[in-house]
């Protein structure tokens, strides 16, 4: 009688003495853990997630990071160009500081010439009080991560032609554009998610008018369809109601991509064995989709996402520019843009371009941070 090799002790799923600390550690980690080991390693992912998470907190607390109050204006510097700050005086560090700043008319040019005035210095102070606000409309304050005594300013980004602080301005408007395109997403995302799924889980007449109705949204020039929607919002609309319209105009433009990858997933996962299972166990199509199915490829659906919002703040930031999104006193960075559309303006005063600054930033973030996400979604692969 041969030998008898099999073990008769209970059996352990967990049992991995077989492998090393490190296979054993991989082997055991969660999807999510995964893509999080293989999203580290992307560096440039990681330093643009990082700068999406301090963009997203400055526009959060803008009060308290913006120098000035969104309406404060400055009615005797208007058009002033960025000052500079100064840490050393005589050759000794005596902290950041500005000089005293005054104009003089040029009746030549017919332009303010600002000019430092040496003989003042405005200590520029951290946390200290300034311009009254309410945060989020519910909590009154006047503390500001920086600004200096009166009579001096902090203009460090200049001002527009009404004397507001164009710094402010931006981190005011970031609010404003960074939410749409969250908002955005999650409508987009909602949408996405309900058409593609029951178009690859039922089939037939239901993914076939699904599919049709892709077709011709997308079969439509973007950009116009943008600008023929924007113009049908009512002009006396209130800038909250124009604000939700906007969103609602991008969201529904941007839905159809979404849905054809998440139809051709279920269309593959249907077939799969577990989901037979779950369909002869009697589960209802909602929790077969929802619990079995998009599990499957959520981590992909993030990554899209990631990759998605860019295109809702340049649309934003498009159809503001274009005078047919956001309206003041609404604050952008498309309503920005649009006070700088005169070419001659920006000619003479060449810092009204700035907000365009934190698009490019922000958009190139959420590029790389998609590209690290889409790379790590697929944890197995080198």
């Amino acid at each position: 009688m041969s030998q008898h090799w099999v073990s008769d002790k209970p059996f352990d799923p967990h049992a991995t003495s077989a492998l090393s600390p490190e296979q054993e550690k991989f082997f055991l980690a969660s999807q999510w853990k995964l893509i999080w080991w293989k999203f580290k390693r992307h560096r440039i992912a990681m330093l643009s997630a990082v700068f999406l998470i301090i963009t997203y907190g400055v526009a959060f607390f803008a009060e308290f990071f913006a120098p000035y109050a969104l309406d404060t204006r400055h009615t005797d510097k208007i058009y002033s160009p960025p000052q500079s700050v100064y840490w050393f005086d005589e050759g000794k560090f005596v902290g950041p500081y500005v000089y005293g700043w005054s104009y003089q008319l040029n009746m030549d040019k017919l332009i303010r010439e600002y000019s430092e005035d040496r003989t003042e210095k405005y200590p520029v102070q951290f946390f200290c009080e300034g311009d009254d606000y309410e945060l989020w409309g519910m909590f009154s304050g006047n503390t500001h991560l920086m600004c200096v005594d009166a009579p001096g300013s902090l203009y460090l980004l200049g001002t527009d032609r009404l004397g507001h602080d164009m710094l402010s301005r931006i981190i005011y408007g970031a609010r404003i554009s960074l939410t749409i395109g969250l908002i955005g997403i999650i409508l987009s995302f909602v949408l996405g998610l309900t058409f593609g799924g029951l178009a690859g889980f039922y089939g037939g007449w239901i993914d076939s008018s699904v599919q049709r109705v892709t077709e011709i949204i997308r079969s439509f020039p973007e950009l116009p369809l943008w600008m023929a929607l924007s113009a049908l919002l009512p002009l006396n609309w209130s800038p909250l109601w124009i604000f939700f319209g906007i969103t609602l105009i991008l969201a529904m433009l941007d839905w159809t991509g979404l849905a054809r990858a998440v139809r051709s997933k279920i269309l593959a996962l249907r077939e799969e064995d577990y989901t037979t299972a779950a369909i002869l166990m009697g589960a209802k199509p909602s929790r077969i989709i929802t619990r079995h199915m998009l599990p499957s490829f959520f981590s992909h659906l993030v990554a899209s996402a990631s990759l998605s919002i860019p295109a809702m703040i340049l649309g934003e930031t498009a159809l503001s520019f274009l005078g047919l999104g956001l309206r003041p006193p609404i604050t952008s960075w498309g309503v920005l843009l649009n006070e700088a559309q005169n070419i001659n303006n920006v000619a003479v005063y060449p810092w009204l371009m700035l907000p365009v600054v934190p698009v490019i930033l922000v958009i190139l973030a959420f590029n790389f941070m998609g590209d690290g996400l889409r790379d790590a979604a697929d944890p197995y692969r080198n």
